[in-house]
């Protein structure tokens, strides 16, 4: 498939971006926000296309009717698949406290959509009716369901060089003991690093990476049964299935993102 392999991070300088944190923006698919943070916690909205965040810690990624929420402090970068709209919303943490302190995918209900939406671009509204829906919005957070769309970031250089094998080609069937032999580390030993490095096992993680990659491609407009087989599922039902289980619709209701 020739995509970029995952490497452990980089440490960099980090630049404080307190502005501009709230409204709306379009984009085109490849557009990248160079790695920053702000004091303000945000909440992002993708209403088209997909949104991926980076820290040292992982990747999260949010198709439209997610959201990514990125806590005060947290040095991310952004990159952004296919054209997306997306709304942002920042938050005083000393006055509006949420106890997420890594960035976090979220479901979002239509009432959490229409006040994402309404609170990145109030328009007319009054200071006072803004600020009462932002604290409704902040209430309907911490009552979301998070989703399981993190992909952890290896730090093991063993377990860095396997994941990269596999993402340079998803079609390719690896076992653990197959990335063993290649890495220099022997399968407990990999089995081990896998649930330790990255807080899951290997075929969990295989999905989720086979789950990301999917996601990007959809954004691009590429047919679900393409999709499937670029990603190494054996079969389209097989891939429907596991979104289906993940995001709970199917990628076919993905080409029409609702749009206010």
């Amino acid at each position: 498939m020739g995509l970029p392999s995952r490497k452990p991070p980089i440490k960099c300088h980090l630049v404080l971006i307190n502005r501009h944190l709230t409204g709306v923006m379009s984009v085109a698919g490849g557009h990248r926000i160079n790695r920053h943070w702000h004091q303000e916690h945000q909440i992002v909205y993708p209403a088209s296309g997909v949104l991926a965040v980076t820290t040292d810690e992982g990747t999260w990624i949010a198709p439209p009717n997610r959201a990514l929420w990125i806590p005060s402090g947290a040095g991310h970068e952004h990159r952004f698949y296919g054209p997306t709209q997306f709304h942002s919303v920042a938050f005083d943490p000393g006055v509006y406290p949420v106890e997420l302190a890594s960035p976090t995918v979220i479901a979002v209900s239509p009432l959490l959509r229409e006040l994402i939406i309404t609170c990145s671009d109030p328009g007319d509204l009054p200071e006072e009716e803004v600020a009462r829906l932002r604290v409704v919005l902040i209430d309907q957070l911490r009552h979301s369901p998070e989703q399981a769309l993190k992909l952890p970031t290896p730090h093991d250089e063993r377990l860095a060089e396997a994941c990269a094998l596999v993402e340079e080609d998803l079609t390719q069937v690896w076992t653990v003991a197959d990335l063993g032999r290649r890495v220099g580390a022997s399968e407990r030993t990999l089995t081990r690093l896998f649930r330790t490095d990255m807080g899951m096992t290997y075929p969990q993680w295989r999905t989720q990476i086979r789950l990301h990659h999917a996601l990007r491609l959809l954004a691009e407009d590429r047919p679900v049964t393409y999709v499937a087989h670029q990603c190494g599922w054996a079969t389209p039902s097989a891939f429907i299935d596991v979104y289906r289980r993940t995001l709970g619709q199917t990628p076919g209701t993905y080409a029409a993102p609702v749009t206010r």
